[in-house]
């Protein structure tokens, strides 16, 4: 099915979540105090329908620890889960990483609880002949599998980037950001039948105080022998005007799409959490269909 065919059965639906959820420094500002980590999931599955499981990129779980997170969230929780940073940072091609990172999935699947794999790309990850055959290769190795990808680089944004999308199966990922030289505008982009936005705040003096050495500092210099800004690039609490600014777009994508995801990653000390359930108020005042 193409975007434009309107979603299935003519249903639309908004889900609102978050880029992970087991942070101790959201007990307080959302987790209860004294809560174990190990509720979380089933407290926050109280509050959001959907999850970014982001715990994936770092390691490849058994199988049995995405079981026992499906185990504590309701019939129609939906999780979306990010591809380990071997596929997507060290652009390894090797089939029995993908083999493994299948089979982690296996008890979502079962469960009727699993939407897909996001493939999130770094900055350095521009558009080259060598980085979009790597994306092709991706594609090939996740055969079937929904698949929505994050570009951080501003290069991708060109006229071929929505018919290659289309043509590969691939949902576009956009992004709230800094609007700093190199990196992606929040431009709207409907390629596969869901939507899928990404909100990492706009801090933009510490967006590059880590990972990038080579990037750009504010001044669009090369960064490095100057002092650089410390800490947490998603330390952003949004403001209730600047998600407002956001009505617009989310309802352009709910008409066309299926599902519309709507993932917070500003994690820091329960930011994100706080965020979604404003998002989720405004969407209600706006009788939008989360």
């Amino acid at each position: 099915m193409s975007p434009e065919d309107g979603p299935v059965g003519g249903e639309h639906h908004i889900l609102v979540g978050t880029s992970g959820y087991s942070f101790a420094d959201w007990v307080g500002p959302f987790y209860p105090e004294g809560m174990r980590s190990g509720d979380f999931l089933s407290f926050y599955a109280e509050h959001f329908d959907t999850v970014e499981v982001n715990s994936t990129y770092y390691r490849i779980p058994h199988p049995r620890v995405l079981d026992q997170m499906e185990r504590k969230t309701p019939p129609g929780f939906r999780f979306v889960v990010k591809l380990n940073q071997a596929m997507t940072h060290q652009a390894s091609r090797d089939p029995a990483l993908y083999h493994e990172f299948l089979a982690a999935l296996e008890p979502l699947k079962r469960a009727e609880k699993y939407d897909g794999l996001l493939a999130q790309f770094p900055w350095g990850f521009k558009r080259t002949d060598a980085n979009r055959r790597h994306l092709e290769t991706l594609r090939g190795l996740l055969p079937g599998e929904p698949l929505f990808v994050e570009f951080r680089h501003d290069s991708w944004l060109t006229p071929q980037l929505e018919p290659s999308l289309r043509a590969h199966r691939m949902g576009y990922c956009v992004v709230d950001e800094p609007q700093l030289a190199g990196l992606l505008p929040p431009v709207t982009m409907l390629t596969t039948e869901d939507a899928y936005v990404r909100f990492h705040g706009r801090n933009a003096r510490n967006w590059w105080s880590r990972d990038h050495a080579s990037a750009p500092d504010l001044d669009g210099r090369a960064a490095g022998g100057g002092t650089r800004a410390t800490g947490d690039r998603y330390d952003y609490d949004y403001s209730e005007a600047e998600l407002k600014e956001w009505l617009g777009k989310i309802a352009g994508l709910a008409q066309q799409a299926r599902r519309t995801y709507l993932f917070f990653n500003n994690c820091h000390a329960g930011q994100a959490a706080r965020n979604a359930k404003l998002m989720q108020e405004l969407l209600r005042q706006q009788n939008l269909p989360a």
